[in-house]
């Protein structure tokens, strides 16, 4: 446990961390600390090195803005209107936020349940400072809640020669580390830490899961959308290479920490524009480098890595459409392209043909992301939760996502369970993916479970076993339900 108390300071709530007191804001019995440093700047000799211990300072530190971003670029229409990434300037991106329960004196009490948010984005979007992931509802409800930024792109997860791999991963090492050294003065109890992610930032807990830099970080874990996956080094530089040739410069840290960031990040985006996480194009990858990574993370996590650790993880029903409809591509794939990219994407046509006839009335398009759903996201997963079931001491958990956006008919899409799981649905941030008529029981239900399992290891259904329960949130009422769409599931082997 951390030594450190809560600190008295004139005008605001306090808290005294090992670098120094922070003043934050107090709202309605819930304070948050915003924008403090947990690694140094990386700029300058740190620009491509791992995070190094964050600086001390005298006085008071004011603590109620959002500190910097890390560098990205927003997202290209027409996704920009659906998912806002707001954008901080500044160098000291390596920072974090903290919501507490509060007292005018200082934490309501000690020992609360802690929960580590890491946001998505494809390692290249993305930020703690948008106000979907806004904790104010967590330390309502008893949790502390903390959000992370981490290095994105190529200065997080390019593959060098002359320097770190899976620097963006390191950076989030750094921060739980920050978490379990300093959370008592938040009134978190560091020994009942959860990490949450979802998509990238969900890709991101799964290899934190297999990391041994990271065993004894957390308690539990929420894999929202994204599942274990990591590739080879030779694999993984591949996106490093292209961008080099698009900058004509060496593919080393030394050569690109020569370039200019925001020339940097014109040739990123323009070699990483073209795809997303279900469509081929030059994405990042995390790579398994040996030391962050030792191996794939499926691999370890099917062996008994984190054995220990209580695991909830899910999907939602219809992950696809959030890639596939905004721009048109499921209704520009007819029945011809669909199977040329399915054999592209080497998939049996034993499997392709249960899809076609479970889903009669869904465009060749349609089908086509199903598919590609199910294979990147919700196959891995049951077959996650079937290897824990043998080689984990500790319960998994298994929920579907279903309600429904009327949103460009956008239905239960990628990212769209983020403003329930975290009960903002007022947001105007929110409801650029929800509308304006979302069910706030649904948000309540879905909360109060993520809360529920970071303070209990038990969300509150069935665990995982023989029958494979899936808890579903929408649409309709939240309910447990015993293998959904087995005969799709079924169709790829398992």
């Amino acid at each position: 446990m951390s030594e450190h108390v809560a600190e008295h300071v004139p005008d605001g709530p306090g808290a005294r961390t090992r670098n120094g007191v922070l003043r934050g804001a107090l709202k309605d019995g819930v304070a948050s600390f915003l924008g403090i440093p947990y690694a140094q700047a990386p700029v300058g000799e740190l620009r491509f090195r791992a995070p190094q211990p964050a600086e001390s300072w005298d006085g008071i530190r004011e603590a109620t803005a959002f500190g910097p971003t890390a560098p990205k670029r927003p997202y290209a229409p027409p996704l920009a209107a659906l998912l806002p990434d707001p954008e901080v300037a500044g160098d000291d991106c390596l920072n974090l936020n903290v919501w507490a329960p509060w007292q005018a004196t200082g934490p309501d009490e000690g020992g609360r349940p802690v929960m580590v948010w890491i946001h998505g984005g494809s390692l290249v979007h993305g930020s703690s400072a948008l106000p979907v992931y806004d904790g104010t509802a967590f330390a309502r409800d008893g949790v502390v809640l903390v959000s992370i930024n981490y290095r994105l792109g190529i200065e997080g997860f390019g593959v060098f020669p002359d320097a770190p791999t899976n620097i963006g991963l390191r950076d989030q090492i750094a921060a739980l580390t920050w978490v379990r050294e300093n959370i008592a003065a938040f009134g978190g109890d560091p020994e009942r830490v959860t990490v949450f992610g979802e998509s990238a930032g969900a890709i991101s807990v799964a290899a934190l899961l297999a990391s041994p830099l990271a065993k004894g970080l957390f308690r539990r874990a929420v894999l929202q959308s994204g599942s274990p996956t990591a590739r080879s080094i030779a694999n993984a530089r591949r996106t490093t290479e292209a961008i080099a040739a698009r900058l004509k410069v060496p593919a080393t840290a030394e050569a690109f920490a020569r370039v200019e960031p925001e020339r940097l990040l014109a040739a990123q985006t323009a070699v990483t524009d073209k795809g997303s996480p279900l469509i081929s194009g030059n994405p990042f990858f995390i790579a398994v480098d040996g030391d962050v990574v030792p191996e794939d993370p499926g691999d370890a996590l099917a062996d008994g890595a984190s054995a220990d650790v209580e695991l909830l993880m899910g999907t939602n029903t219809d992950e696809y459409r959030l890639w596939f409809v905004p721009g048109g591509q499921a209704d520009r794939v007819g029945p011809l392209v669909q199977r040329l990219l399915l054999r592209k994407g080497r998939i049996a046509a034993g499997t392709a043909k249960v899809y076609r006839e479970r889903r009669p009335r869904e465009k060749p398009g349609e089908v086509l992301g199903a598919i590609v759903t199910d294979r990147l996201l919700r196959v891995p997963l049951n077959m996650l939760a079937d290897f824990r079931l043998h080689s984990a001491k500790a319960a998994t958990y298994l929920y579907e996502f279903g309600w429904p956006s009327p949103v460009l008919d956008l239905r239960a899409c990628h990212a769209l369970e983020l403003g329930f799981v975290f009960d903002t649905l007022d947001l105007p941030e929110t409801r650029a993916l929800t509308g304006p008529d979302a069910p706030q029981t649904l948000a309540t239900a879905m909360h109060a479970a993520w809360v529920a399992f970071a303070t209990t290891g038990d969300p509150g259904w069935r665990p995982w076993d023989a029958a494979r329960p899936v808890m579903t949130f929408g649409p309709g009422v939240p309910a447990l339900v015993e293998a959904p769409r087995e005969e799709e599931r079924l169709a790829w082997g398992g």
